[in-house]
C-alpha cells in the first residue's frame, strides 16, 4: 500500500514538474518573441504619429478604426469585424486662454477644456476666484460666499503615495464632479489643478460631468497646469481680490456612430469559452495618447501576433477587442457587453492595458479567492521577467460591464511613477515610448493569457 501511495506521489510530482518546464520554456519563447519579432512598435508609430490624436467622434477616431481592423485582417485572424456603437462628439473648438488679473497686471496660464465642458461667453469670463481643496470646505464656506466666483479646485494629488493611481483616485473627484457641485452653489465657472505628481507647464484634459442638474446650471469648466496652479495659488494670498479670465469655445455636437474593433481567433477546444484582450482606442484631443491608451491597443494586438509567431492554437476562443469611447462615456465597453448578453455568449476571462506603455510589474485581479489564489501560484514562472505584483483591485474601465459566472478579469500593472507626467496632456506622444518596456508588457500579457488558456477551462 506504502508503496502504491509513493509511486502515486512521485507520478503526481513529475506531472508537475512536466509542466512546469513546459511553461518555463514557454515564456522563454513568448517574451524572444515579443522582444524580436513584435509589431507593436511599429504600431503605435503609425497610430500615433498618422493617425494622431482619437476623441471619439473625429476623423482620427474613424482613420483608427479602419487601420487598427486592417492591421487585425493581416495577423490571420479567423474573423475581424465592427461593433456599431454610437458615441459622444464633443468639440474642444480654438485652443483656450486664461490669464490671471492682479490688479493691472495680467500673467498668461496654460489651461484646457475639460471634456463635456460648455464654452465660456464669446468674449470670455471674468470673475474672482476662491481656492477650494475639497467639497466639504466648499459647503462649509456657503452658497453666500461661492456665487457669482470661479471656484478654484487646487487638491494636489498626494506624492506620498506609492502607488500613483492612488493619489490620482484620492484627487480625480474636483476634475469629474467639481463643475456640478460649484454650479449647485451659484458659481460662475471652475479651474481645476491638473491631475499630475510633477510640476509643469501642461494641462491635462479629462472628462468632466454635469450629473442631473438642470442644462442652463451649466458652467464652463478647465484644467490648469500644476504650475499654474502654484502661481494661481501664491498670488490668491497676496492678493484675494484678483480675478481670473478664461476663454474656451467647446461645444457638444449630437452622438456620432463609431465602432469597436474585434478580431477573434476560435478556440481548438472550447470553442464557446471567450476569453478578451483589449484596450481603448480612443484618446483626449491634446495629443496622440500614446501612453493614454495606444499602447494598450498594440500590445493586445501584439498578443496574437507573439500566438501566430510560436503557432500556438488557444483552446478557448480569444478575442482582441479594441473599444471606443472610454475616456468620455465608456460606450464602447457597454455595447460590448449589451451585444455579448444578446448572443449568449460566455466570457470566462478578460485582460485589459491601459495604464501606461511602461515597465510591466505585474497584474490587479478581479476574481474570487480560488481563482487569485491559481494566479498567484503561477508567481515562479513570472519572476524571472520581473512580473512580481498579483493584487486584488482595479482591472479596467472597458472590461468593467462584462459579467459571466466566475469570469476572471484583469489589468496589466506597469510601473506607475512617470504615467502621470503624460496622462491626457499634450505631451502624451510617441516619444514618449520606449519600444522595450512596450514589447515587455506585451509579452507579459501574453504570458498570463497562455497559463489561463491552459489551466482555468470550466
Amino acid at each position: 500500500m506504502k508503496k502504491k501511495l509513493l509511486l502515486s506521489l512521485l507520478f503526481v510530482n513529475s506531472v508537475a514538474l512536466f509542466a512546469q518546464n513546459k511553461d518555463e520554456q514557454f515564456f522563454k519563447e513568448i517574451y524572444n518573441s515579443a522582444l524580436t519579432k513584435s509589431q507593436c512598435y511599429s504600431w503605435l508609430d503609425h497610430l500615433s504619429n498618422n493617425v494622431g490624436s482619437r476623441l471619439s467622434g473625429s476623423v482620427g477616431a474613424e482613420k483608427a478604426v479602419q487601420y487598427t481592423k486592417s492591421q487585425m485582417e493581416k495577423l490571420g485572424f479567423d474573423k475581424v469585424y465592427l461593433q456599431e456603437v454610437m458615441v459622444p462628439h464633443w468639440v474642444r473648438g480654438e485652443k483656450e486662454t486664461a490669464y490671471i488679473q492682479d490688479n493691472k497686471t495680467k500673467i498668461k496660464v496654460p489651461i484646457c477644456a475639460l471634456g463635456g465642458s460648455i464654452a465660456t461667453p464669446k468674449n470670455g469670463l471674468t470673475a474672482e476666484v476662491i481656492e477650494i481643496h475639497s467639497f466639504d470646505e466648499m459647503k462649509a464656506l456657503g452658497a453666500d460666499k461661492i456665487k457669482g466666483k470661479i471656484v478654484f479646485y487646487n487638491r494636489p494629488m498626494d506624492n506620498g503615495a506609492i502607488e500613483a493611481f492612488d493619489a490620482y483616485s484620492g484627487a480625480v473627484d474636483q476634475r469629474y464632479a467639481g463643475a456640478k457641485e460649484a454650479a449647485n452653489m451659484g458659481a460662475v465657472g471652475t479651474i481645476v489643478r491638473s491631475m499630475n505628481l510633477r510640476l509643469d507647464d501642461y494641462p491635462h484634459a479629462g472628462g468632466q460631468s454635469y450629473g442631473d442638474i438642470a442644462k442652463e446650471k451649466y458652467i464652463p469648466t478647465a484644467a490648469i497646469s500644476t504650475n499654474g496652479a502654484e502661481l494661481l495659488s501664491k498670488t490668491l494670498k497676496s492678493n484675494p481680490n484678483l480675478k481670473f479670465y478664461f476663454k474656451q469655445s467647446c461645444q457638444q455636437l449630437e452622438d456620432a456612430l463609431s465602432y469597436n474593433v474585434v478580431g477573434e481567433i476560435k478556440g481548438t477546444e472550447h470553442p464557446d469559452n471567450i476569453m478578451v484582450v483589449g484596450g481603448h482606442l480612443d484618446s483626449w484631443d491634446l495629443a496622440d495618447g500614446s501612453h493614454d491608451d495606444g499602447a494598450g491597443v498594440v500590445q493586445s494586438m501584439e498578443v496574437m501576433n507573439v500566438f501566430k509567431n510560436l503557432n500556438y492554437k488557444p483552446k478557448n476562443t480569444l478575442r482582441v477587442v479594441l473599444f471606443m469611447n472610454e475616456e468620455n462615456g465608456l460606450r464602447g465597453g457597454k455595447k460590448y457587453e449589451e451585444l455579448s448578453l444578446a448572443n449568449k455568449e460566455k466570457h470566462v476571462f478578460a485582460l485589459e492595458s491601459d495604464e501606461g506603455g511602461f515597465t510591466p510589474r505585474g497584474f490587479s485581479l478581479e476574481c474570487d479567492d480560488s481563482n487569485f489564489n491559481k494566479i498567484t501560484n503561477w508567481k515562479t514562472l513570472f519572476e524571472p521577467y520581473l512580473i512580481h505584483s498579483f493584487v486584488k483591485g482595479h482591472s479596467g474601465s472597458d472590461i468593467g460591464p462584462l459579467t459571466g459566472k466566475a469570469i476572471v478579469k484583469a489589468g496589466l500593472k506597469p510601473d506607475s511613477q512617470r504615467y502621470f507626467d503624460y496622462h491626457h496632456a499634450a505631451n502624451d506622444k510617441f516619444d514618449a515610448i520606449n519600444k522595450r518596456e512596450l514589447e515587455l508588457g506585451a509579452g507579459t500579457m501574453a504570458a498570463l493569457i497562455y497559463m489561463i488558456d491552459q489551466n482555468m477551462v470550466e
